[in-house]
């Protein structure tokens, strides 16, 4: 066959061939490893597009029981997934035809280099009107390094140094995740059927409402709850402490709770920040924010600051507003 004849054969085959698929659109990972840059749901109907839930937070905090919650209670769970592949991962849920609705990720910082890339791929699901929530999972230096010691295990950053140098990296690297995450979950007290409890609470229901407040009592004098989201300072009217009948009761009882709104300013206070988060409330709603923690202190967090978040409570959920209400330092004295 002549050089004529060969080149004549492959137009041939060539024009026989169907229309070349267009690739989709590909970026590099740092490994050389190729993941798509985006969400191609073209077609997808918005109804088919499944929720997705970011678990993320301290190393020991309790990601892992969080993630266990959710596959329970029928999430798709993908652990350590490179933030890169989030929108893959949601692409093949959307067309699962339904059988992948809801898909929770746990990321943090064992992927490191892949770390970097959560906040773009967040950015992309968002213009993609993918809902999605972040629940980060905080605890204390001193329960961290507890849980650490107990399993006689290194920190993930520690390196060469202390399980407390570990920790103090990490919530450097968190910082602005913890900032944006939906639903903050302070562990540092609490124990894995308790954690189980509060994901239950929160993820268990067939419909979501549309805000969820969570009313705190607490001393000022054992430190602020690291989750507020709002905090309120009681320590402008009289302690009831000074009062000697009143002392060994808590803000429960109906005799301290009459007293504290009694004290000049108190009504007036109650009306004023009930107020407030009505407007505070709206603006969540707007931005998505779904839950939202108020913190009402006084000395002990024994009278005064129960007594109001009791009302306070009672004020939120005749607006509509699911609310629970947790004594956080009652009976610590």
């Amino acid at each position: 066959m002549t050089e004529h004849d060969a080149r004549r054969s492959a137009e041939r085959d060539q024009s026989h061939e169907g229309p070349r698929e267009e690739q989709p659109e590909r970026a590099s990972t740092e490994n050389g490893a190729q993941v798509s840059t985006g969400i191609d749901t073209a077609g997808v109907p918005d109804t088919a597009i499944p929720e997705l839930v970011i678990i993320s937070g301290m190393s020991g905090a309790g990601r892992s029981t969080a993630a266990k919650c959710l596959e329970d209670l029928g999430w798709f769970v993908v652990d350590n997934l490179p933030p890169a592949l989030i929108p893959t991962m949601v692409e093949l849920g959307a067309r699962s035809q339904g059988n992948v609705a809801r898909i929770a990720v746990v990321v943090d910082v064992r992927g490191r280099r892949f770390f970097d890339n959560l906040r773009e791929s967040l950015a992309g699901l968002e213009a993609k009107n993918v809902t999605r929530r972040i629940v980060f999972l905080e605890s204390s230096e001193e329960a961290l390094v507890r849980r650490f010691e107990s399993v006689r295990r290194p920190h993930p950053l520690q390196g060469d140094g202390r399980i407390v140098d570990g920790i103090a990296a990490e919530r450097e690297l968190l910082r602005e995740l913890r900032g944006d995450a939906d639903l903050v979950i302070d562990t540092s007290s609490l124990n894995v059927h308790e954690l189980r409890a509060k994901m239950d609470a929160q993820f268990a229901g067939e419909e979501e409402p549309e805000l969820r407040a969570t009313v705190m009592s607490f001393g000022f004098k054992y430190g602020l709850p690291v989750d507020a989201d709002l905090v309120a300072d009681m320590r402008f009217l009289p302690n009831p402490h000074w009062v000697p009948e009143l002392r060994p009761y808590t803000g429960l009882h109906d005799e301290v709770a009459a007293y504290v709104f009694n004290q000049p300013g108190a009504k007036e206070f109650l009306d004023r920040y009930a107020e407030l988060l009505r407007l505070v409330s709206a603006g969540y709603r707007r931005e998505g924010k779904r839950y939202v923690t108020i913190a009402i202190g006084c000395t002990g967090g024994k009278h005064r600051s129960v007594a109001v978040s009791e009302k306070l409570a009672a004020r939120l959920a005749a607006e509509g507003v699911e609310t629970v209400v947790v004594h956080r330092d009652m009976g610590r004295e």
